[in-house]
């Protein structure tokens, strides 16, 4: 795991950032298998010239600034984002806020000001297909093209295909709405996984003997409704268990709530910070007509989450400290 991970903002001091640095530039969401060719592509150039290699990245994502009122189902928030980019052997982050002067930015602008004005970079890896500036005129080619003059070195990262398929964000946003959740974990390079607060539930999962943690997740987590084997990270502990992931059918169709039942727990989780990784889907979500059958239902999804956690026994996210 990394420590020292250091992360730089529009309000860091210019003093405070290391020149000559190599960067990896991109919005990283998911930080999945083609973003870390790009990372692994600025480490190598990093460990080349004996410098750091750091992520640009930008914050909020750019398509949430372009469509505010566009659901945007996002993989990871800015926090876990950091935290999977803090494991990858970075030296740190610097996040650009995305707003209205930036998009403004035309990309020469953005190249001599932002990357070789303040951060004082000496090189720079992107993916193939990544854009920016003002009407997303910079390219990849743009940044070839003027490597000579501005003394820096550019690597450019072809697409990474798993079965003659192109990884991407949206392909793994459409594999985590289908259930897909080894699909979803092949492209990512490991489990997906959310992070979220322990709420004050109903209970009922209490009554039917089966204490749940309930975690409000993102409106616009585009997660397939269902039940799923889930391993839980509280802080450096681990825990196998099932969750819910729904508008309880039975009950009462509500907001889509995280339920997670820990197997061979005991305590209280109020208010606690729990990491949730997906590690294989069960089945739909379905009501039942009464309870008995809604417990006999959830003694099988326990059971089958339990085999596939044991077939998978270190499947967790690595994740890096922010520091």
């Amino acid at each position: 795991m990394s420590t020292g991970f250091t992360v730089i903002r529009d309000n860091t001091p210019t003093s405070a950032i290391p020149k000559g640095a190599v960067v990896a530039m991109g919005n990283f969401d998911g930080v999945h298998l083609g973003h870390r060719a790009v990372i692994g592509a600025a480490l190598a150039m990093g460990r080349a010239h004996g410098v750091p290699a750091l992520a640009v990245t930008f914050e909020p994502h750019p398509r949430s600034f372009f469509s505010p009122n566009t659901p945007q189902f996002r993989l990871t928030d800015e926090t876990n984002k950091l935290r999977l980019l803090a494991a990858t052997g970075l030296a740190g982050a610097v996040v650009m806020t995305f707003d209205k002067a930036r998009a403004g930015t035309s990309a020469q602008d953005f190249i001599h000001h932002d990357l070789i004005g303040r951060l004082g970079i000496s090189g720079i890896a992107v993916g193939y297909d990544f854009h920016f500036g003002k009407g997303r005129v910079g390219s990849p080619s743009l940044l070839v093209s003027e490597a000579p003059r501005l003394g820096i070195e550019v690597d450019v990262q072809a697409h990474v295909d798993i079965e003659e398929r192109p990884v991407s964000s949206s392909a793994i946003r459409m594999a985590l709405a289908e259930g897909e959740i080894a699909d979803a974990t092949t492209m990512l390079g490991g489990p997906w996984f959310v992070t979220g607060k322990v709420v004050h539930g109903e209970k009922r999962g209490r009554d039917l003997g089966y204490p749940t943690a309930n975690i409000r997740l993102d409106k616009h987590c585009g997660l397939k409704h269902g039940i799923y084997a889930v391993r839980v990270g509280k802080g450096s502990q681990r825990f196998d268990g099932v969750a819910s992931f729904g508008r309880r059918p039975t009950f009462d169709n509500g907001a889509p709530l995280l339920e997670v039942f820990l197997f061979d727990f005991k305590g209280d989780l109020y208010d606690a910070v729990l990491d949730v990784a997906f590690i294989g889907f069960i089945r739909e979500e379905l009501k039942f007509d009464t309870i008995e059958a809604l417990i006999r239902q959830m003694d099988d999804d326990s059971a089958k989450a339990r085999a596939v956690l044991a077939a998978a026994p270190d499947a967790f996210p690595q994740l890096g400290v922010i520091g």
